[in-house]
């Protein structure tokens, strides 16, 4: 029988135990710390091309109208991209014994949400995912930080491309101001926390050095023009004071970065995150000058998020999100990736994206710019469980009639299956009910 400790590893740090693999590979922190085959698997769109395709697009319609051949020739291809978007968010982490660096890159997009307004965000979403943050989640923070606040997806997001110097020669010739939305997450969110040490006034002179920070046909831009002159005073040190240059905003974050509220800040997300609400404060702690000592660097800290023995409790204080959920079910039947790669996008909608949003996460739209809850208590209501029960009982029905539940259950859950668990599937009259009762298990729902 798989070991405890493997189970539990399986399911606080990856997307559960696929039977085919090795229970769960030793080493986590080793998934990080080399190229992963999962980046170059499956076929993506970039920024650019999206930008191009989407300055196309609009092109179409303003030349030959919305109805016409040309654009919704292109209104498919921006929409066939989406589907795929989703197609690679799944099939990624179902099919990647990398279960540690899937979970993390999850946690990354979440800490830097952007939440799509139309159909041009949702476009540029996933590029955002693979161009700003798969590539930095095993770098350092300050990287990871650069690469997000800077994509097209966080500044159209946040409205950073309509903030103006009040000063500045653009400004002042089209009597536009400052917009402080990005200022105010990345410090808020992203980086000191709600609770950092940050005034009103912090807030605002950020948001002086951010301007010229913008977007363009090709992606990202930077316009000195619409720069704030001079310097700005951000927690008590000066920045900007010559020529305005992106490399202003980068020696601000650098230092943002390294601060001992974001090294705190982080490591409470990642402990609230793997672990559960209320952390210990010595993990959290300890990760935080793992941190500050290896110069803000993320793989230090992992190191002590994995190895801690405040990550050795038990399971059971964190709900599967209706994705991991539905990425852990797909992976215990061992579903093939084709399966959901040659889906029609209506059949992606109503196999896959329609039960997400009735377990209550609509793909790519969280709430709001803090990303999805972390508490079990917002995951598992009436409604929410009723909709994993008829996914579930449905995903068994279609592909789990030969499977036997009995040995299945003992290599899934292992010594984690209690034993009324192991009465109901051994008694189910079908195979595939047997397999639907783990599925629906409270054991399985929670990691």
């Amino acid at each position: 029988m798989i070991a405890l400790q493997e189970v539990i590893d399986a399911n606080r740090f990856g997307y559960g135990i696929r039977p085919t693999e090795t229970p769960f590979p030793a080493g986590l922190l080793a998934q990080l710390q080399s190229p992963d085959p999962a980046d170059t698997a499956l076929d993506w769109v970039s920024t650019g091309e999206r930008a191009d395709l989407l300055l196309q697009g609009r092109e179409a319609r303003r030349d030959k109208g919305s109805d016409s051949p040309e654009y919704m020739r292109y209104r498919d291809q921006m929409r066939d991209v989406v589907d795929d978007d989703f197609r690679r968010l799944l099939v990624r982490p179902l099919l990647n014994p990398r279960g540690f660096r899937e979970r993390i890159f999850a946690f990354w997009i979440d800490h830097f949400t952007v939440v799509p307004k139309d159909q041009a965000s949702k476009l540029l979403l996933g590029a955002y995912f693979d161009d700003a943050i798969r590539p930095n989640i095993n770098r350092r923070f300050a990287d990871l930080l650069k690469a997000a606040i800077t994509h097209p997806s966080m500044i159209l997001f946040l409205d950073q491309h309509v903030s103006f110097g009040p000063n500045s020669r653009a400004g002042k010739r089209r009597g536009r101001g400052l917009n402080e939305n990005l200022a105010r997450e990345i410090l808020e969110l992203h980086s000191l926390g709600v609770d950092g040490d940050y005034t009103q006034d912090d807030v605002r002179q950020f948001a002086e050095l951010l301007t010229g920070l913008t977007v363009s046909a090709q992606g990202m831009e930077f316009v000195a023009a619409a720069s704030e002159p001079g310097a700005e005073t951000i927690l008590g040190q000066s920045y900007g004071a010559g020529d305005p240059d992106l490399q202003n905003i980068f020696d601000f974050l650098e230092d943002l970065a390294m601060h001992p509220a974001t090294a705190n800040h982080l490591a409470s997300k990642l402990a609230v995150h793997f672990i559960g609400p209320d952390p210990d404060t010595d993990y959290v702690d300890k990760m935080a000058q793992n941190y500050l000592d290896s110069d803000g660097d993320l793989i230090a800290m992992y190191d002590v998020l994995l190895h801690h023995s405040a990550a050795r409790t038990d399971l059971g204080q964190k709900a599967r999100t209706p994705f991991e959920y539905m990425v852990a079910s797909l992976r215990v039947l061992q579903t093939p990736a084709d399966t959901i790669l040659k889906m029609t996008g209506r059949e992606l909608r109503q196999h896959l994206m329609n039960p997400l949003v009735a377990m209550g996460q609509s793909p790519f739209d969280p709430d709001g710019p803090d990303g999805w809850n972390e508490s079990l208590e917002y995951w598992i209501t009436p409604p929410t469980l009723a909709a994993r029960i008829n996914w579930a009982g449905e995903l068994a029905q279609n592909h789990a009639t030969a499977i036997d539940p009995r040995p299945l259950l003992e290599t899934v859950l292992g010594p984690l299956a209690p034993d009324d668990l192991e009465f109901a599937v051994a008694g189910a009259e079908a195979k595939w009910e047997g397999v639907a009762l783990m599925l629906i298990s409270p054991t399985f729902m929670r990691r």
